[in-house]
Formats: structure tokens, C-alpha cells, sequence
């Protein structure tokens, strides 16, 4: 009885975590998209100057900037290129966030941008988003931990022998 609650207690467990995953993802994605917007809103004066003086080539503005005595110009082409470096960066991000759930999922396992991963888990809030997504991460997650805790407990309990009845199998098999 007690293996019985403990089972339904992991697989609760497991389901309230992995609940939170499509939920964590779209804040991530939210996040990226937040920056991506900024960071391009930052950028535009520059686009605007580029496309009136060099056909909208930024990086013809930043040489421009490059090639001039002046140190304030010369610092400006560094925050030029870092805008674009960022602005890439964002873009990148929210591309590989346009896919499938298990495609935003993969990347979030194996390529999210470390800072802005942080910046979500820092600003997250639990939730329970009854969306079919996580539902089904829900009960993967739970029948996952469940699954593994009775793996586990039956291991145990074999190495340990504790499981060994041979008098209840006698009486079966007789």
C-alpha cells in the first residue's frame, strides 16, 4: 500500500514539473522576442543613416566610422557592430524558436543562449498551462518518474532479497 502512494506521489510530482516546461519555453521565447524588438528598435537610427548615405549597407557605415580621426566616432562603430552582433544573436534565437514543440524543446536542452536563460529562470513564476502541450508533458514527466522510482525500488528490493517468496511461488506453480 505504501509502494502504491509513493508511486502516485512521484507521478504527481513528475507531472507538476513537467507542466512547467512549455511554460518555461514560451517565456524564453517571449523574452527573446522582447530584445529581438529592442534591439532592433536600437538599431534603426543607424539603418536609417546607412540607407541615406551607403545603400543601407551598415557595414559601409562602420568602416566609415572606422576611418575617422575621431575616437567618438571610432567608439561609435563598436557599438554599432556590438547592436548587430545582439541583433543577430536575438534573431538567430528566435528562429530556432519557430519550430515544433519538440524542435523548441531540443533547443532549449541543447542551445539556449546561457544569459537569457538565466534572465528567464531568474523572472519565472510557476504556472499550470492546461494547453494539450502540456498536458502531455505532464504525463510523460510523470509516468517517467514513476517508472524509474519502480524500477528503482524493485533493484532494490531484488538485490537486497527481500522480494524473494518461494513459498508464494510454490503454491502457485503446485
Amino acid at each position: 500500500m505504501l509502494r502504491s502512494y509513493i508511486r502516485m506521489v512521484l507521478f504527481a510530482l513528475g507531472l507538476m514539473v513537467a507542466v512547467q516546461v512549455p511554460g518555461f519555453i514560451k517565456d524564453y521565447g517571449q523574452r527573446i522576442d522582447a530584445h529581438r524588438i529592442e534591439a532592433a528598435q536600437a538599431l534603426q537610427g543607424f539603418k536609417d543613416t546607412s540607407g541615406q548615405f551607403f545603400k543601407g549597407d551598415l557595414n559601409a557605415l562602420v568602416a566609415h566610422y572606422r576611418g575617422s580621426a575621431d575616437p567618438i566616432f571610432q567608439r561609435d562603430a563598436d557599438n554599432i557592430e556590438h547592436l548587430l552582433r545582439r541583433t543577430q544573436l536575438f534573431e538567430n534565437e528566435w528562429k530556432a524558436l519557430q519550430g515544433g514543440w519538440a524542435q523548441r524543446a531540443w533547443h532549449m536542452v541543447t542551445a539556449p543562449n546561457a544569459e537569457l536563460l538565466q534572465e528567464t529562470y531568474a523572472n519565472y513564476r510557476y504556472q499550470v498551462v492546461l494547453e494539450p502541450e502540456a498536458i502531455a508533458w505532464g504525463l510523460a514527466g510523470g509516468l517517467l518518474l514513476a517508472w524509474i522510482a519502480e524500477v528503482l525500488m524493485a533493484s532494490v528490493v531484488a538485490l537486497v532479497g527481500l522480494g524473494d517468496n518461494r513459498h508464494a511461488s510454490r503454491r502457485h506453480w503446485s
